[in-house]
């Protein structure tokens, strides 16, 4: 098994004999043959444990077994006393997912601290094939296939293609001691009850069923990444990017073959789930247009023939602006506030505006449109409710969101962005202008 192990890092580029890693050791069979192959491979290591404190006496025999082998092996030991029950409940978690979170930022802050080269973990194939089925049985997807990495960021796992039978024996054969947990042969945990029931009654089925299921694992992923690419294209091809929007036109999506894929792998991103991607494709099909998804982050809009996804604009209240104000900073921009001499040339770009300043009462208030407000649109003589006024100018839901206004004595003076009011223009007897140019 070492010659074999030394190949398999080498050949992977996983380990560097002229860096120190951290090994994150618990004191069992794996941890504790993973430390034997290192050390015989050359590799330098310390040792990270993590005491949680859930087996009474158990979990300080542990941590005392660890130390005194790190010390007879000359190796540094790093340890860290946690709390997990009051963890997990300050947290609302359980008790494993606490202690998976205890582990891996510490172990991070170890390797930071120590400018380690990376944390080596113990996982090993049938790890891997317990992962992969508790990442189906959580429904996620063909990316559950995937399982862990050999190596991601700073964590590498050089034992994934190692079974546990050939850890075991390795063990066995060269005297390793270790430390057993008790609660490994217990069936409480999904992993435990896999482990000990569904897939021992699995490989049971047929001579090659665990041989199968790993060569299946590696086609799906294989095609898993050839998606991936294939996504990619599709995405580049078929997303604008336009004004901060995103738009994607139906004609692009609901006949198209893995539709509902496709738009999770677009929208997760953003905060969307892929029970809301379906829920969204089939609002494509029945052309519910008008209708709105929300994650935490963003807003999809379902407008017309075209689903618009945007940021959920940032809460604004409102904001005052006096005579002698030279600037006004939104969310979305800023705005330099310039008093100009009333022959000038107007500036009819959209985004800015010009206003007889003589016409305007100050302090000027800045704020959201409201259902039910009013203006006379540059241009008119009439009023018309802004809402009417962002649909006729087909603004997207969405974007409707983000719409200001700057008010004069109770007078919309502008729809930021879209149009002066009538009654605020520049005329032949306008001395000032007050002019809101965006950077």
């Amino acid at each position: 098994m070492v010659d074999t192990f030394i190949r398999h890092i080498r050949n992977k580029s996983l380990l560097d004999p002229s860096k120190i890693y951290l090994l994150a050791s618990s004191g069992g069979i794996d941890s504790m043959c993973l430390d034997s192959l290192l050390t015989r491979a050359g590799i330098n290591f310390e040792i990270a444990h993590v005491n949680f404190r859930l087996r009474g006496q158990d979990s300080e025999l542990d941590e005392e077994f660890l130390r005194k082998w790190a010390e007879d092996s000359q190796k540094t030991f790093h340890v860290h006393h946690a709390d997990t029950h009051a963890y997990a409940t300050e947290r609302n978690i359980s008790t494993q997912m606490a202690a998976r979170e205890i582990r891996y930022d510490w172990f991070e802050k170890i390797r930071s601290e120590q400018n380690l080269a990376g944390i080596i973990l113990a996982h090993h194939e049938d790890d891997q094939i317990e992962t992969v089925f508790l990442n189906l049985l959580r429904g996620t997807g063909i990316e559950g296939i995937y399982g862990m990495a050999e190596q991601r960021g700073w964590l590498i796992r050089p034992l994934l293609p190692f079974s546990r039978k050939m850890i075991r024996d390795y063990v066995l054969e060269q005297q390793i001691p270790w430390r057993e947990d008790s609660s490994n042969a217990k069936t409480d945990y999904k992993r435990n009850k896999l482990r000990h029931v569904s897939l021992p009654a699995l490989y049971s089925a047929a001579d090659d069923a665990r041989s199968n299921l790993l060569n299946s694992f590696a086609r799906l992923k294989d095609t898993g990444k050839a998606f991936s690419v294939l996504f990619e294209t599709w995405k580049k091809d078929k997303i604008k990017a336009h004004d901060g929007l995103y738009i994607l036109s139906l004609t692009d999506i609901v006949k198209t073959s893995g539709a509902s894929s496709l738009l999770y792998f677009w929208l997760r991103p953003y905060g969307f789930n892929s029970d809301q991607a379906q829920d969204i494709l089939e609002s494509c099909h029945s052309r519910e247009s008008g209708k709105v998804f929300q994650s935490s982050s963003h807003l999809l809009n379902l407008d017309r023939n075209q689903l618009i996804l945007a940021s959920i604009p940032e809460t604004f209240d409102y904001i005052t602006l006096s005579e002698d104000d030279i600037e006004c900073l939104l969310p979305e921009g800023r705005y330099d506030i310039i008093k100009i001499d009333g022959k000038e040339s107007l500036d009819k770009t959209r985004q800015n505006a010009m206003m007889d300043l003589e016409r305007l009462t100050f302090p000027l208030e800045v704020r959201s449109w409201e259902e039910g407000d009013r203006f006379i649109p540059l241009g008119m003589k009439n009023t018309k409710k802004i809402s009417d006024f962002l649909i006729d100018l087909k603004v997207p839901l969405v974007k409707k969101h983000e719409v200001k206004v700057v008010v004069s004595d109770g007078q919309i003076a502008w729809v930021i962005g879209y149009r002066i009011a009538d009654w605020a223009k520049a005329t032949a007897a306008t001395r000032k202008l007050l002019y809101f140019k965006k950077r």
